[in-house]
């Protein structure tokens, strides 16, 4: 088993596969592994009952939640699927199994003025300052993934075109603009990062750093976010894809059709980008019942 899961490692790596997959995909696969050798099942006697039993284990002992078990039993289908093109097995016994049904969640987003204030909450003229300014203005104005925006190097951005060359999944390559505000934060930051000395200016080295002069982690990023978080009035739960999700639903709002925020966001596919529309449709559903007076009067 160990050496069928590094094959499938070592080619969705040369697939360009993100870091955050690979690592997911890492753990979910050896959690078979384990189930597997706990019952001494060789993987040729896996069947769809196997898999089955395995998706109860993971409920019942480890306790996970559906999304979790719907990726792990994605997983699965994918790896399957690479052990019979390399011709190791001949049928795929996940393709049997129904995912688990999702509840389906509407993206949280922030209103227009919570994120003009929470984007603008990193004052000061240090280099720390300046650049979570930057890099929240940039969140909010792009809805770059989080991994992408950590991923960025200075010849990836236009200041003067304000355009951004962005590599997401699957290294699928976009352009994204960004607005004036966004522009002149990351100016701000560059020629303070320049002027500091931390690091040594390099077109193909990372746009965002620490303070040590290396490239900014996500989780770097995320615990960012949640320090300014926790200064909003309302204490609501804000990530970097909070971001991203205000972004593509205020582009809803004020008129932008699907198809460009498809593009904006590198969603592969459009009914990704629908459920932008249920976010929309629910905020009106509620203007529409606090202003109506027939709304008012029944409730």
């Amino acid at each position: 088993m160990d050496k069928y899961v590094a094959a499938f490692m070592e080619a969705l790596r040369n697939r360009a596969v993100s870091e955050h997959t690979l690592i997911n995909y890492q753990g979910d696969l050896n959690d078979f592994t384990k189930f597997l050798a706990a019952r001494k099942l060789p993987l040729e006697s896996v069947d769809h009952v196997v898999l089955r039993e395995f998706l109860n284990h993971l409920y019942t002992a480890k306790k996970l939640q559906k999304s979790s078990v719907a990726r792990k039993l994605a997983c699965l289908k994918t790896f399957f699927k690479f052990m019979i093109r390399e011709g190791w097995l001949t049928a795929n016994p996940a393709e049997l199994v129904s995912a688990p049904r999702l509840p389906k969640r509407l993206p949280s987003y922030l209103s227009e003025d919570e994120a003009s204030a929470f984007v603008e909450m990193p004052q000061g003229s240090s280099l720390k300052d300046v650049r979570d300014r930057a890099i929240l203005e940039l969140l909010y104005a792009s809805g770059l993934r989080v991994s992408e925006l950590v991923g960025l190097s200075d010849m990836n951005v236009d200041l003067a075109g304000r355009l951004v060359r962005v590599f997401g999944k699957g290294r699928k390559e976009r352009i994204v603009p960004f607005g004036e505000p966004a522009a002149r934060a990351l100016a701000n930051y560059l020629a303070e990062r320049d002027r500091s000395g931390v690091c040594v200016p390099d077109p193909k080295g990372p746009l965002f750093i620490n303070l040590r002069g290396t490239r900014l982690s996500v989780a770097s990023v995320q615990r960012l976010v949640e320090r300014f978080r926790l200064s909003l009035p309302s204490g609501r739960r804000v990530t970097p894809h909070t971001l991203r999700h205000t972004f593509a639903t205020h582009l809803l709002e004020n008129g932008a059709d699907l198809r460009s925020i498809q593009e904006l966001l590198g969603h592969e596919s459009l009914s990704t980008t629908q459920k932008y529309t249920h976010v929309t449709l629910q905020h009106l559903k509620a203007e529409y019942e606090k202003a109506h007076p027939k709304a008012r009067k029944q409730r």
